[in-house]
This record gives structure tokens, C-alpha cells and sequence, in this order.
């Protein structure tokens, strides 16, 4: 749920939303505008305040195995389990899978972000030549899951990945991988530190996987340079005092390499999306609003609040290096539609999920410029962010286009993609 990582209200007992007629808001057709794409953009760094991204994972790499994503999809390590009917609420149903019983109830890691091999490549499969169909899921940790207040948890333990291998769809399996960011210690040594952030969009492009930073842009990670460490210290992150490097209890790290900082209009990076449909590929980015009006108070990097009604935003891509070919956006548009969880785009084609509290999330669709966006189908209660999977990737193909989401809620947790015409 797209809100601060102290959410409001957590959980199925959170209250739909009630007008102050006491009557139930549901979800109705939302207007669209488009609106001047040259107020927002983006502005690429490769290092923090310890150094260079690059110089920092070179150190790492010098007291490290270092490995790549397809090593990891080679040792997983838990078993998820296929759905051979909707889970739910969800219509249209195509293909999913539920975890193993610990990551489906735990109530400290809660699923938010998805994104598979068919954003990574046009086949499908990573690598890209006969490579492995999978999908990547973005957990953040909450230390306050029931939202009293007060804090169950003392340590907050940031971002961790689910790599998920799908190669046999019968029997998914997948292992579980720490988000850190690399730094140097007091005494000049290379660490690193989790990365404590809601996570709640994420995207995989090539070798590079682009995350949400919800106040300050996108952080971007190298797939090709993720470290093995050791596992015996559940809550200690980096370099201990034995020497070793521990990823509370993660086999394996994924450092950042590089960072997207906003310094544009302020813009709620609340989920972000592939558009392989058009030339060139590019990446949407949507902005989570509990009531359809965005709150641009707060810890924004940027220039100023831009209009508060909720926009779907897109950045060119350079498929030859990975990254954004322009700084400004090419597109902004607006929709008036209250609690947006994902968005994919294909074109001027747009999909959002939106979520509803304890009552089934909607897939909803509408144009550049259009004036309203419609009703696709049911997703599932607690919907998340979502996955445009062509029925043209070759590798990994379904019969139709689907589109992929998850849901967020302990006891209700699943992936799955459904049919992207709601069929």
C-alpha cells in the first residue's frame, strides 16, 4: 500500500472509504487529462556521499563472491505453489502462484513491487538466449504491521527481492535477496547498508532494475553485480566486527549502482512500469493518492508542487545501455483516481490497479487524453503494483497478452497475472 512506511491503517480490517453521507465511494470512472510532460524530470547520479557507486561495488568485490541474477535463479531455495484457479476476488485469471506458508502469514515483510523476464527482454527469458522465465517481487519491512503506533519490531530491515524462478510452472521456486546500498565505514572500510524504503513499484530492464524511492525518484541496481555473504547474523547488515559481511541472514545483496534524483516539479514515485508497445521503450511512473488528491508535503526533492490531481508520468529509454535517454519526460497525464498501486502503459494505452481497502482492487484502463478511465476486471483484495507481459515475448508466451499483480495482505498473498482485455 502506497502510503508512508508507517501505513495509516494495515491489514483486512482497514475500513473501506465512506463519503460524509455514509455512503460507500465505489470505484467509478476517472477523468484524464494530459497535461505539460516538461515540468517533470529526472537528473542521473552514480555516486552518495562515500563515493562512486562503482568504485564502492569494486571494493566490495574484492572481499566478495560477486554473481549475477542468473546465479540466483540457479539456487533457490523455497518452494512456492502453482494456482490452477483465481485466487479471490480476481477475474480473468491466466497463470500464479501463492509462497511458502511463512512468506505468505509473516506480518513484518509485506509484497509491494513486481516485475518479470518479459520487461527484462523481448524474449522473455533472462538471459535473453535460453535463459529462465521469472519474476522479481520487492518486499519492504514494517516494524509497526499492525499500525497501533508502536513499534513490534526494533530493526528495520529495509528491501529484500524474491527472485522467482517460473521455467516450470508447476513448481515455482525462488530465493529471497537483500536491497543494500554500498558505503564505507568510519574507518574507510567497504560496507554496505540496507536500503529503507517502501519499494512499492520496481521494473527490469536488461541488466538493470529501476526501484521507486517514493520522495526522491528511482534507484537503480546491476543485476550482473550481486554478492554471496555470510549467513549466520540475522540482524546484522554489512561488515561485522568477525570480519565477515552479513545480509541479516540473506545468502545474497544486490548493491545500487546508480540513482534517478527528481529535480522537476514534485512528483509521488509510488509505482513504475515498461512500455515495450511503442519506440522507443520507456518507463511510466503513477502516484498514490488515499483520496484523488496527491499530499505533496514532505521530504520531496524538486522545484515545487505541481497540480495534486494524480499523473501518470513516462521517460524515454535507451535499450542500448539500459538507461533514460532524456532527462524531461516525454508524456504527463492526469486521472482523477484515488489509491493508483501500479500502472503499465502500452502507447497511449494505460492500466492502473487500484486497491479498495478490504474489498477486491480493479484493473482499470484509459488513453492519453482521454476523459474517463473504465473498469478492466477484478484483481485481488490489497492489490499492488503491476507487469505487462506480451503474448509477443517468444520465450515465456501465453496465448493473449496478461498483465501481472500481486496482493499485499498476510493470509491473502498472491501473484498472478491476468488477461490484459479482462476476458
Amino acid at each position: 500500500m502506497n502510503m508512508t512506511r508507517r501505513a495509516l491503517v494495515k491489514g483486512l480490517g482497514a475500513a473501506p472509504f465512506v463519503a460524509a453521507t455514509g455512503s460507500l465511494l465505489t470505484a467509478t470512472t476517472a477523468e484524464a487529462a494530459t497535461i505539460d510532460a516538461g515540468q517533470f524530470a529526472l537528473t542521473y547520479r552514480t555516486a552518495n556521499s562515500h563515493g562512486e557507486y562503482a568504485a564502492l561495488n569494486a571494493g566490495l568485490a574484492t572481499k566478495l563472491t560477486k554473481v549475477d541474477a542468473a546465479t540466483v535463479l540457479a539456487d533457490t531455495n523455497r518452494n512456492a505453489t502453482r494456482l490452477t484457479s483465481a485466487p479471490g476476488t480476481v477475474d480473468a485469471f491466466a497463470a500464479g502462484f501463492t509462497w511458502e506458508s511463512g512468506d505468505r502469514t509473516v506480518d513484518y515483510w509485506i509484497p509491494q513491487g513486481i516485475t518479470t523476464s518479459a520487461d527484462a527482454y523481448g524474449s522473455g527469458l533472462y538471459p535473453s538466449s535460453g535463459g529462465k522465465k521469472a519474476i522479481i517481487v520487492s518486499w519492504y519491512f514494517e516494524t509497526d504491521p499492525d499500525g497501533d503506533g508502536t513499534d513490534e519490531y526494533a530493526l528495520d530491515k529495509g528491501v529484500r527481492l524474491s527472485f522467482v524462478d517460473m521455467t516450470n510452472a508447476a513448481a515455482p521456486t525462488y530465493r529471497h535477496v537483500l536491497l543494500v546500498e554500498p558505503v564505507k565505514t568510519s574507518s574507510g572500510a567497504c560496507s554496505f547498508n540496507p536500503v529503507r524504503r517502501h519499494a512499492g513499484g520496481i521494473m527490469w530492464y536488461g541488466n538493470l532494475l529501476y526501484v521507486v524511492d517514493t520522495y526522491k525518484g528511482l534507484r537503480v541496481f546491476d543485476l550482473n553485480t550481486m554478492f554471496r555473504v555470510a549467513t549466520a547474523e540475522k540482524d546484522v547488515c554489512g561488515l561485522h566486527t568477525d570480519g565477515k559481511y552479513y545480509g541479516y541472514s540473506y545468502a545474497y545483496v544486490l548493491p545500487q549502482c546508480a540513482a534517478y534524483d527528481n529535480t522537476g516539479k514534485y512528483l509521488r514515485y509510488s509505482a513504475v512500469g515498461l512500455d515495450r508497445a511503442g519506440t522507443p521503450d520507456s518507463l511510466v511512473v503513477s502516484e498514490y493518492s488515499v483520496s484523488g488528491t496527491v499530499d505533496h508535503t514532505g521530504s520531496y526533492s524538486g522545484t515545487g508542487a505541481p497540480t495534486a490531481t494524480p499523473k501518470v508520468v513516462r521517460w524515454n529509454l535507451d535499450y542500448t545501455n539500459r538507461l533514460i535517454s532524456s532527462a524531461t519526460a516525454s508524456e504527463a497525464v492526469t486521472v482523477a483516481q484515488r489509491k493508483i498501486q501500479g500502472v503499465v502503459s502500452q502507447r497511449t494505452r494505460h492500466y492502473l490497479a487500484a486497491s479498495n481497502g478490504s474489498s477486491a482492487g480493479t484493473l482499470r484502463t484509459f488513453t492519453s487524453g482521454a476523459s474517463t478511465a473504465s473498469r478492466v476486471c477484478d484483481l485481488g483484495v490489497g492489490c499492488e503494483d503491476l507487469s505487462y507481459h506480451s503474448a509477443s515475448a517468444t520465450g515465456w508466451k501465453y496465448s493473449e497478452d496478461v498483465i501481472w499483480n500481486l496482493s499485499e495482505y498476510a493470509g491473502k498473498r498472491y501473484v498472478y497475472a491476468v488477461r490484459a482485455d479482462g476476458s
